[in-house]
């Protein structure tokens, strides 16, 4: 693995990681006020297009973490919507 890849990696990792507090602390509470529907929908929008990209490019990297962050981004969406 090139520096590039380490680099890579460490990002994707970093970026999906991040949505586990949050998803975590809205299923223990179902508290979901504080969060910003506009920027959770435009944010999952962003993603979902991140990993249409990466798809189109066959880019594993890209998928695999893009997948991950849009399914955690994904709940805590979903549970905006439905927790209000």
């Amino acid at each position: 693995m090139n520096l590039i890849d380490v680099f890579g990696t460490c990002a994707a990792t970093l970026t999906t990681v991040s949505f586990l507090p949050q998803v975590w602390q809205v299923l223990k509470t179902r508290h979901t006020a504080d969060i910003s529907l506009a920027m959770y929908g435009l944010f999952t929008s962003g993603v979902a297009l991140w990993l249409a990209y990466g798809l189109m490019l066959g880019a594993w990297p890209i998928i695999i973490a893009n997948g991950i962050t849009l399914l955690l981004a994904g709940m805590v969406l979903a549970m905006k919507l439905r927790y209000g």
